[in-house]
């Protein structure tokens, strides 16, 4: 089998090449062929000696040197097994090679030259030859092979001058064994190579398999779509962490699989949809709302397949790909954001030159004019002109890129807080009528502040109205508060009894063109932390209790950390992170 057959995953073999191991660290298999043949030396060292010791015990031998040299075998062999560390021999006759192959070829060839030809111990240098070639080189291997040729063939010239006759017999029997002994060696080591060498890349592929598992089980847990593996009954045998968030409730959190399918209602639509996959035996799409008990729906779109089977036995499973709506508004809401940036240069004179004009003529309109009721038009199309002028001026600072440096330098102005506060909610309170709904809590500590007056205006605006779209319209259900931490950070806060908002929601709620309203833009609170973030501010938002009505209750609360004015030498820290509660 050529390299080119071998099994690498796409990290390259490198990462996984074994013959990296260092020479002094055995293989798996060669620990196990190691310890196999220690235990055969010992096995064979105890039956020689019990077969010496009960020959001498009957007197068929008298020579206590037969016995001596298999007792010293048996040890040696015992010690071998116990003692030595497995490892693979190595390319030449060095010691490792005279402690264990080379012992048995001496004490199998004294047991030859000293017992006689009663009995034949040449089948027992198959052991060290299986040795050498399995455990050790080619060399190591012809080298034994041709060691045990040269004793039997010394051998047979020994018998050959004892007995008186033909000697031919002697050495073809010596030749014959011999020539086994090179074609057993060879086989021997060709085969153990070759299995070492299977092994050897099994284990390389199990180890890219594993490697491999585990990158598709980081990229499947990472991704931001839900991924279900459903079989035809209806149970999920895996959810990665995105899909149980998309599945679960509130209440009870989805964190063990399998689970089934079946057992909760709100997920009906998602069964109907797999069991159609597994009618059809196809590619299955469409958009679904999970509902439970006491939430908002969650819409999602579902996409199945079925995995290919394989033999008649195999059973299909649906991999089910649940994407987020809200996910991909999201997507689509940034691609918009980049596209208004693209368009802003056009933006300034398609609608500031109309505005100009319109400006100009209401003025001209508006010196010709006595009627009062006339006039008051002319004044409404100017306040609108002029507003509708200020909202394309944000927007447009909006999509501009600044440095932050230069950003704070050109916006940086100094307000008092609290007075400024006072008033911006009292024309609030006036313009919309909610003077009944409004509180308003001012820490007299708290001093000037780094925020542009204009900016301050459209950020609490922007959050009051946003309250009051979501408040109970009760007394105090929304609250204005300033106050300064213990650390001396200045926050501002906006506080309505209103109920808690979707996770799906939440996540969004600064992004542009984001909206729960199909009415609403989308750029009110996006607008304000971007404003917040060129004063060096920032806004966020917490789920906290306050008391309204002699109750303490729970609300949602937007809060602005904001800046101090800078000394002269610009040494003071300016910190933009807001603290996690401000109660």
């Amino acid at each position: 089998m050529q390299a080119t057959d071998e099994v690498h995953s796409w990290f390259g073999p490198s990462l996984l090449d074994t013959d990296l191991e260092s020479a002094d660290q055995a293989l798996p298999e060669i620990e196990r062929l190691w310890r196999g043949f220690m235990t055969a030396r010992v096995t064979l060292g105890l039956v020689l000696l019990l077969l010496q010791g009960t020959l001498y015990g009957f007197g068929q031998v008298s020579k206590l040197w037969l016995l001596v040299v298999c007792t010293g075998y048996f040890a040696s062999a015992l010690v071998a097994r116990i003692s030595f560390h497995p490892r693979r021999l190595g390319r030449t006759f060095d010691l490792q090679w005279v402690a264990v192959i080379g012992i048995d070829v001496l004490v199998f060839a004294a047991l030859q030259f000293l017992h006689g030809s009663s009995i034949n111990y040449t089948p027992l240098f198959a052991l060290p030859v299986l040795l050498a070639s399995v455990l050790g080189s080619m060399l190591l291997a012809m080298g034994t092979a041709a060691g045990v040729t040269l004793i039997l063939l010394l051998y047979a010239l020994r018998l050959s001058l004892q007995t008186h006759g033909d000697m031919a017999p002697h050495f073809i029997q010596a030749a014959l064994t011999g020539a086994g002994s090179f074609v057993i060696a060879f086989l021997s080591h060709q085969l153990s190579t070759r299995l070492a060498k299977e092994e050897q890349r099994a284990r390389r592929s199990q180890s890219a398999a594993r490697i491999q598992q585990q990158v598709n089980d980081l990229v499947i847990e990472s991704l931001s779509d839900g991924i279900l593996v459903v079989d035809a009954r209806g149970t999920a045998h895996a959810a990665n962490p995105a899909a149980r968030q998309l599945l679960q409730s509130d209440s009870q959190p989805l964190h063990k699989t399998p689970f089934t399918l079946s057992g909760e209602p709100a997920w009906q639509p998602l069964v109907d949809l797999t069991q159609q996959s597994f009618a059809y035996r196809g590619i299955q799409q469409a958009d679904i709302n999970i509902q439970h008990a006491g939430q908002g729906p969650r819409h999602i779109r579902v996409r199945t397949r079925l995995t290919a089977t394989r033999g008649s036995g195999a059973k299909n499973l649906c991999v089910v790909f649940l994407q987020d709506q809200r996910e991909m508004e999201a997507r689509m809401r940034t691609e918009k954001l980049a596209s208004m940036g693209r368009m802003s240069t056009a933006m300034a004179h398609e609608i500031r030159n109309p505005l100009a004009a319109i400006t100009q003529a209401n003025a001209l309109l508006d010196e010709d004019l006595s009627d009062p009721r006339l006039k008051q038009l002319t004044g409404l199309v100017q306040q609108n002109a002029l507003r509708l002028e200020k909202i394309v001026e944000d927007i447009l600072d909006i999509s501009r890129v600044h440095k932050r440096g230069q950003i704070h330098a050109q916006t940086s102005e100094t307000l008092l807080l609290d007075e400024s506060v006072a008033r911006i909610c009292q024309d609030w309170a006036q313009q919309t009528k909610s003077q009944s709904l409004l509180r308003l809590e001012l820490a007299t500590s708290v001093q000037a502040v780094d925020f542009a007056p204009d900016h301050l205006r459209r950020v609490l605006v922007n959050l009051l109205d946003n309250a009051r779209r979501y408040a109970s319209g009760q007394a105090d259900s929304i609250q204005v508060v300033t106050q300064t931490s213990p650390r001396g950070q200045i926050a501002l806060a906006v506080w309505s009894d209103a109920p808690p908002m979707e996770p799906s929601v939440e996540r969004h709620l600064f992004e542009p063109f984001f909206s729960s309203e199909s009415r609403s833009s989308g750029l009110g609170l996006f607008i304000c932390r971007e404003l917040c973030e060129r004063h060096g501010a920032a806004i966020a938002f917490q789920r906290v209790q306050r008391m309204a009505r002699g109750l303490r209750m729970e609300g949602n609360e937007f809060f602005v950390s904001l800046r101090q004015p800078q000394p002269a030498n610009g040494n003071a820290p300016a910190s933009k992170q807001p603290p996690s509660s401000w109660h």
